[in-house]
């Protein structure tokens, strides 16, 4: 059973200060085109570290918003229960990104967020982003682009699920993750899936048996290496153009 975020909070939770300056993730997080003045007045944010095992709950659907999560380590997917009791994935989160925005209009949050790895995030309250926003005027400014980003991906899942066929989507999707590794400064090619068949299943629209039986077929194509969970990707090209010239 998953974890209450309240659970072993004490123990999850390190009264050790986490500063932006000294973050290698700044370049992928809020300090993103801040100058060093500017991190350096990030840094009164006064950030507390969370860790979180595998198959701990950061927060569930209803829960009280307070705070942004900024991800140091580990992976993470968000989901809603649907009525007839099944999880919909609605995304796969990495390093570098912030998780919570979807309470910030309701103060309630909308989906839950689970921790497919063990992991590490950044606990940033968000009144106290909101007053050192006032005084960083760049910060509101790179706040927006985040939340613009983050609408963005939304709109493309949407593109995935309303018009992509199966195949066109899994290749997508692997695309997207080959991005974003990269971005990490991680091999664009060869990476670990945390997450399960049947979890990309749910995030792309797609029955289990089809992920599966495309996963085959990209592999018996030549475009992929598949062992279990370790994806080498090996005709970048070849993805590409099933995607017909749309964008990931």
């Amino acid at each position: 059973m998953d974890a209450h975020p309240a659970a072993g909070k004490a123990l999850n939770i390190h009264q050790l200060r986490t500063v932006c300056s000294s973050c290698s993730l700044r370049e992928l997080c809020l300090p993103m085109g801040l100058s060093r003045a500017e991190i350096e007045q990030l840094d009164q944010l006064v950030y507390t570290r969370r860790r979180i095992k595998r198959g701990e709950t950061l927060y569930r659907a209803g829960d009280a918003f307070g705070s942004l999560y900024a991800i140091r380590t580990g992976f993470f997917k968000t989901d809603v229960i649907l009525e007839d009791g099944r999880d919909q994935v609605t995304g796969f989160h990495m390093p570098g990104e912030i998780l919570g925005m979807d309470g910030i209009g309701t103060e309630a949050h909308a989906c839950n967020a689970h921790a497919l790895e063990d992991g590490e995030v950044c606990v940033i309250p968000f009144a106290r982003l909101e007053e050192v926003s006032r005084e960083v005027r760049n910060l509101q400014h790179q706040f927006h682009k985040v939340m613009s980003r983050e609408i963005v991906r939304d709109q493309g899942v949407m593109m995935l699920l309303g018009t992509m066929r199966a195949e066109e989507r899994l290749a997508a999707f692997l695309l997207n993750l080959s991005q974003r590794f990269v971005a990490r400064g991680y091999s664009p090619s060869e990476f670990h899936l945390r997450m399960t068949r049947e979890e990309i299943g749910s995030y792309l629209g797609l029955k289990l048996e089809t992920v599966s039986r495309i996963f085959s077929k990209f592999q018996d194509q030549g475009l992929i290496a598949v062992q279990q969970k370790h994806i080498r990707i090996l005709d970048t090209d070849g993805l590409r153009q099933l995607l017909a010239y749309r964008e990931v």
